[in-house]
């Protein structure tokens, strides 16, 4: 039987989980009682966000002219935070359907996965997807794709019209992919060689990898052994994603699906490692993946001391299928053991805290989320600092540096000023500006990764109606003046809200710290007088009100020195709350300050 192994790649939104499920429909893969929308995505985040998280491979059987095919599909992410699994996804596969909305054209996340896509010489099918909404712009939307493969210098013999909707020009698509995306060079043969390109872990069968078999054959009762990590174990159970997991005989070349290697250490099967076997190992391992780079960091804490196992256990666990995830252990004197942790984005932050508190039960406190600096001492020292506790006492720092990145900004030319004047909004320099097409243009920008990672994403989706997209990519470190900013609520500080800043920003950041905190805390008792400091300094105070009650509701008629006294007795009271009384933050208090 023919194989064809291929990925779904687009920006958010853009119906490639919509796509999957018109392509599971038309090969019968899933039965009529059991479909669903956004059937490939499992996890109940992606289905309340609408987004895909996790990128989820599905086996399927299609006949073109009486001769069966397996199509091997991969469904993946459009989210900038999650590019890792994109990238992780195009070097399993060999060809790639680009799917592009008719209303939004082509975006900045487009842009950059299907570069990659074409660096790593796989065959593009294009294929324009909505072509059913009022406001589509098929012919506008076809000539930003033609020159985007041009300047690319790639090519493609026919730009597909398709609703994943409707299902509207799929079976055509369908049939493309079978012609023109080459099938897998297959031989069996050689060595077994097997390229984890994701992986789960079951409490009962240990960790479970997602494989793309590149050479040679793997049935189950076979001795393995994972190049990287030199460890041996034995094939428990083989077989394919259909979607869900069903046993094979056996995997051969040209494959994708899972290997239960009855691991029970994570760290001994890591993503981008190859599985071989003992009998006839291969000589070179299938060339792995670039270690994605965490750009957004934060220090993961429970609220009871006796949890921190079962928080490294779940942490351990996630980074299974999510490598991108960084975490070390960090103990504080006041908020006491926690893990420094790295993300890809704010999202990616986001949804990881979900997971741990969802999945794993676990109560938690973090604190704010930081980029990572270089801090250069007088004594010739060279320091990452990751967190506010980690800053050094500023008499003793030469100079500090802030990493920078690259920013593509894609906009319709409608909204050029807008994005213009938000840009100025944050630090930066402006680079130039390029058109894509009639109907697209992008804006190159060099900023501080800081100004960047939290809510510039959804400033910019407001600024240009949701039509703008974004990309960045790290470029360099530059000098700035860093503090340490510190936030009291009554009078003591917190340390989940310090957070480092440019000296030049310092005060305008504290009055938006100190408004967005008066925004989301639950009133107290007592009024709360919230600060935000640099070296004992305040720079920045609200102050969030008492919660009242009626005290006075129950006393009808008669003199009104009754009233008076019910409510300086409350005043009183107050007064003495506000001198003895402290604030506690819970951890979805935590993440509305810093959403």
């Amino acid at each position: 039987m023919d194989i064809r192994n291929f990925v779904i790649i687009a920006h958010i939104d853009h119906g490639k989980s919509t796509l999957a499920d018109r392509f599971l429909e038309l090969t019968k893969s899933i039965d009529k009682r059991k479909m669903q929308e956004q059937f490939l995505d499992q996890m109940d985040l992606e289905r309340e966000r609408g987004i895909t998280i996790k990128m989820q491979p599905v086996t399927m059987k299609y006949e073109v002219n009486d001769k069966e095919h397996i199509l091997n599909l991969i469904d993946t992410p459009g989210h900038v935070d999650f590019s890792y699994e994109v990238s992780r996804s195009l070097a399993a596969v060999e060809g790639a359907v680009l799917l592009v909305d008719a209303s939004k054209g082509i975006q900045a996340q487009t842009v950059a996965h299907l570069t990659t896509a074409v660096e790593q010489g796989l065959k593009i099918i294009p294929a324009i997807n909505k072509i059913d909404l009022p406001g589509a712009q098929i012919e506008e939307t076809e000539n930003e794709i033609l020159e985007l493969l041009i300047s690319l210098d790639s090519d493609a013999e026919r730009i597909h019209k398709i609703s994943a909707k409707t299902g509207e020009g799929i079976e055509e698509l369908l049939a493309d992919v079978v012609k023109t995306v080459p099938a897998p060079r297959i031989d069996i043969k050689k060595p077994l060689r097997a390229l984890i390109f994701d992986s789960v872990y079951d409490d009962y069968q240990g960790v479970i990898t997602h494989v793309r078999v590149l050479e040679g054959e793997i049935s189950p009762g076979t001795d393995i052994f994972f190049m990287g990590s030199k460890e041996k174990s034995e094939s428990k159970e083989v077989g394919i994603f259909s979607p869900q997991r069903v046993k094979r005989k056996k995997l051969q070349a040209g494959d994708i699906g899972y290997i239960v290697g009855g691991i029970k250490e994570i760290e001994k099967a890591n993503i981008g490692d190859t599985i071989t076997t003992v009998k006839n190992k291969a000589t070179e391992p299938v060339a792995g993946y670039r270690q994605p780079q965490p750009v957004v960091f934060s220090t993961i804490f429970t609220k009871e001391d006796s949890a921190f196992e079962d928080l490294r256990d779940a942490l351990n666990k996630l980074k299974l299928n999510d490598a991108s995830l960084y975490f070390e252990p960090e103990s504080s004197p006041v908020l006491g053991r926690g893990f420094k942790s790295g993300f890809l984005g704010m999202l990616h932050m986001e949804i990881i805290l979900e997971r741990l508190r969802r999945e794993y039960d676990l109560d938690l406190l973090v604190t704010s989320p930081s980029v990572a600096y270089r801090v250069y001492l007088k004594s010739g020292e060279e320091e990452t600092i990751f967190s506010p506790s980690q800053f050094p006492d500023p008499s003793e720092i030469e100079k500090t540096e802030e990493p920078w990145a690259h920013l593509r900004v894609i906009t319709p030319p409608e909204y050029m000023n807008n994005v213009m004047k938000l840009l100025k909004t944050i630090r930066g320099e402006y680079a130039d500006t390029e058109y894509i097409g009639k109907e697209r243009m992008r804006i190159n920008y060099e900023v501080p990764l800081a100004d960047i990672i939290s809510d510039f994403y959804d400033n910019l989706k407001n600024t240009t109606s949701g039509y703008g997209s974004m990309f960045y990519e790290i470029a360099e470190y530059r000098e700035e003046d860093i503090v340490k900013m510190d936030i009291l609520l009554a009078g003591d500080e917190i340390p989940a809200l310090s957070r480092l800043v440019p000296r030049e920003k310092a005060q305008s950041e504290g009055r938006k710290v100190a408004e967005k905190i008066k925004e989301v805390l639950p009133p107290e008792q007592f009024a709360v007088a919230i600060q935000a400091a640099i070296g004992g300094k305040v720079i920045a105070r609200e102050t969030k009100s008492a919660m009242r009650k009626d005290v006075t509701a129950g006393l009808y008629g008669g003199d009104y020195s009754r009233k008076r006294k019910q409510l300086e007795k409350q005043k009183k009271g107050k007064k003495r709350l506000k001198e003895q009384g402290n604030v506690e933050l819970d951890s979805e208090t935590l993440m509305k300050i810093f959403q």
